[in-house]
Formats: structure tokens, C-alpha cells, sequence
């Protein structure tokens, strides 16, 4: 008699949230622009290309990231909104960008 070796049921990975996804993303894009200058290379290093590319769910965590201080995520925000509340003014001055991104936030309902 022979014997039929039983399929090991494959484990499924855990489907990642939005914001894991994006903190799990945003912390390959710090390591590996650390050293970058480059405001272009910044911007096409797959990491931000993908953050960018998962559209208007990240802009609440986005702006987070600009409240705490913890990213430079103006680009990307103009990129998922295809706006830009800073005035030309505050171009270049990063608290003032921040600034400005944290009340459009709050007028458009995503922060509080």
C-alpha cells in the first residue's frame, strides 16, 4: 500500500495595512536616501515612487510625518494631490512648507 504525502497547507502572509505599508516603505526610503542630495534622486527611489503610488489613503499618515517632524513629504504630497497650498514665498523654507501642508490638511478634514 502506498502512501499520498500530505501538502503542507501554505501559511498566508499577513496582508500588511496602509500604514504599515507606508511606515514599512517610507523606512527603506530614509535608509537608503540618507546620504542623497539629490532632490530627483530622491523622489525616483522606488520606495517614494511606491508610497506615491498608493494615492490618497497615505496623505493623513503623510501629514502625520510632517506634524512630527519626521520627513520631508512635501513632494509627495504634491504629487498624490497635484497641488501646492505653499506660497511661493515659503518655497525652500521647510517649517513654513510643513506649515502650510498641516493647514491645508486641517481644511480638507484630514487632520484635526
Amino acid at each position: 500500500m502506498s502512501t499520498v504525502p500530505v501538502k503542507q497547507a501554505e501559511t498566508q502572509k499577513p496582508t500588511e495595512s496602509i500604514e504599515e505599508k507606508f511606515h514599512r516603505l517610507a523606512s527603506v526610503w530614509r535608509a537608503e536616501t540618507a546620504y542623497v542630495s539629490s532632490s530627483n534622486d530622491l523622489v525616483a527611489h522606488p520606495a517614494f515612487r511606491e508610497i506615491v503610488a498608493m494615492g490618497p489613503p497615505v496623505i493623513p499618515l503623510l501629514l502625520r510625518e510632517l506634524e512630527n517632524g519626521t520627513g520631508h513629504w512635501h513632494r509627495a504630497l504634491r504629487q498624490i494631490t497635484g497641488i501646492d497650498p505653499v506660497p511661493s514665498t515659503d518655497r525652500g523654507n521647510i517649517g513654513q512648507a510643513s506649515e502650510s501642508w498641516l493647514k491645508w490638511g486641517r481644511e480638507q478634514g484630514y487632520r484635526w
